[in-house]
């Protein structure tokens, strides 16, 4: 194996759904924070000595920047990646600290997309392409590959899609050599393209896509993709952005293991029963773990709510003393934890003397929150 790609560890994570024999294949702990290191790195491996001189270029801003940037240089080539210029800082720097050089382009990533294509016409590149090449698919079905050495009596494994580079070269590489192990793709259900695809029987684009899963959230799927996807996946199914949210913080605080939105996908789909792997040895494919920091707050706060961890009651109070005091002492008897307290004399009650109370609370799970709820309509409060 190349050096620059690391053989990543798989455990056991017997938490996160106790009606099935869970494991987790960490490819968060690629030198580069993803799996997209092993096409990157395949591909660059099987270029011509004359594409090797001339270089590659890619366009990315994320994952794939990084892999190919790091896959390059490992091999002593150089490569150019196209950012946006609105790309975050942080991974402008991370692109330039693994040895590519970074041409920021005005707009989108559309923009970025199409001056990279005609950088590789002018300048005679490579153009590594994230998810729909030959090359990029096989280097990703190494996962499928040390996945059977690992854990050889597997019967299903849960891989989060975006293009469909990961789950095509799994899929291929698992299914070639047994073909009794059931492979799932997982789409946020804001960037459904592969299943729309599926569901259309044919590869068609979506209008947009919107997720907190940015390493997966593809308008399109790939050519080779679609078709490896349709003859090799056995099913797919979507995961909402709580559900994802709801994974993060799972794997953060259970499992100790820190996983971006995409990362997470698969396992949010085991968590809430979105594949048939009942009584099944599974496996999550951790994608990748480069989560922007600047949102990890908003992400927990999402997956505490999701969980029951963290609610928000509101209440149509009389505005009168005392009242206030009385719907605080039922939620502490019931062993809730009041965090905020907004007290709204302009909200949309009927009567003059009432406000809205909204109060934020920290409880142990859903029973829980059902529990606070059921108590304050029992001593009369109004929970709208």
């Amino acid at each position: 194996m190349n050096k620059t790609i690391r053989k990543t560890e798989l455990v056991k994570a017997p938490k996160i759904n106790p009606e099935c024999e869970v494991y987790l294949k960490l490819e968060n702990l690629q030198e580069t924070g993803s799996f997209k290191i092993r096409g990157a790195c395949y591909k660059i491996s099987q270029l011509t000595d004359k594409e090797k001189t001339n270089g590659v270029i890619a366009c990315s801003a994320g994952n794939h920047a990084q892999g190919v940037a790091l896959g390059a240089t490992a091999h002593g080539i150089k490569s150019l990646i196209c950012l946006p210029e609105g790309a975050p800082m942080s991974k402008v720097e991370a692109t330039k600290s693994y040895g590519a050089d970074v041409c920021l382009v005005p707009g989108v990533y559309d923009d970025a997309y199409k001056r990279a294509l005609q950088l590789k016409d002018e300048m005679g590149y490579t153009f590594i392409h994230p998810f729909d090449d030959e090359n990029v698919i096989a280097g990703q079905g190494t996962i499928g590959l040390e996945v059977l050495e690992q854990l050889p009596d597997v019967e299903a494994i849960v891989v989060p899609v975006g293009g469909g580079g990961l789950v095509s070269g799994i899929a291929f590489a698992v299914k070639s050599l047994n073909p009794s192990i059931k492979v799932y793709g997982i789409q946020a259900a804001g960037a459904a393209s592969m299943v729309h695809s599926m569901e259309v029987k044919h590869k068609e684009p979506l209008a947009s896509v919107s997720t907190v899963a940015d390493g997966i959230a593809v308008k399109e799927p790939g050519n080779l993709t679609y078709e490896i996807c349709n003859k090799y996946v056995d099913g797919f199914a979507t995961v909402t952005e709580d559900e994802i949210c709801g994974a993060i913080l799972h794997l953060l605080e259970k499992e100790k293991v820190v996983a971006e939105g995409a990362g997470a996908a698969g396992v949010a789909a085991v968590m809430y029963n979105k594949i048939p792997v009942k009584g099944k040895k599974t496996l999550c494919i951790v994608s990748g773990g480069n989560i922007d920091v600047t949102i990890l707050n908003r992400v927990i706060n999402r997956g505490l709510t999701k969980s029951g961890r963290y609610c928000a009651i509101n209440i149509e109070l009389d505005d009168q003393p005392g009242n206030l005091v009385e719907v605080a002492s039922v939620i502490a008897r019931c062993g809730g934890n009041i965090t905020s307290v907004h007290h709204n004399r302009q909200g949309d009650s009927q009567k003059i003397n009432a406000c809205i109370l909204k109060i934020v609370c920290e409880t142990r799970d859903e029973k829980h929150v059902a529990e606070i709820n059921r108590a304050l309509k029992e001593s009369g409060f109004k929970v709208v």
